[in-house]
């Protein structure tokens, strides 16, 4: 007896939109593909917070600017488990950031010793490290809005 998911030359050359696996159409298999998408995402956000790429810049700044290193652990550890969906959140969060623009903000790191940019996508969670620095090298910065 044949399994019902194998199919002939035959019934292949007729039947363009069988797939081999379960003999689903093209429309059922993105369906699902949508649907485990959907399903993936929302669990992620439900246990994880937000996410930050890359904490490896903080890691590299920290290493050669070792009095920075509590203040930057600090700052990521409170972000990974925020759950910020605006700006109003992460001010509940940390009172002292502002927003320059572009989806981007500027906290003050150890008492205002440090600025660290970063350009935040609530929609996803995700937080992207633009610039970690002193306040004077943040100073320098011409364009804001799009480091």
């Amino acid at each position: 007896m044949v399994p019902k998911w194998v199919t002939t030359r035959n019934e292949q050359s007729t039947n363009k939109q069988t797939h081999m696996v379960g003999m689903l159409n093209n429309s059922d298999f993105w369906n699902f593909v949508l649907i485990f998408r959907i399903f993936f995402v929302t669990l992620q956000k439900i246990s994880d917070g937000m996410r930050i790429i890359a904490k490896s810049t903080l890691v590299a700044y920290y290493t050669k600017n070792p009095q920075s290193k509590a203040a930057l652990e600090d700052w990521y550890e409170k972000t990974k488990a925020a759950e910020w969906k605006c700006f109003a959140d992460m001010r509940q969060t940390f009172n002292s950031v502002d927003s320059v623009g572009n989806k981007r903000y500027v906290f003050n790191i150890k008492g205002n010793d440090y600025r660290l940019v970063v350009l935040v996508k609530f929609t996803v969670s995700h937080v992207l490290i633009r610039f970690v620095g002193t306040h004077s090298e943040y100073d320098k910065i011409t364009d804001i809005q799009h480091i």
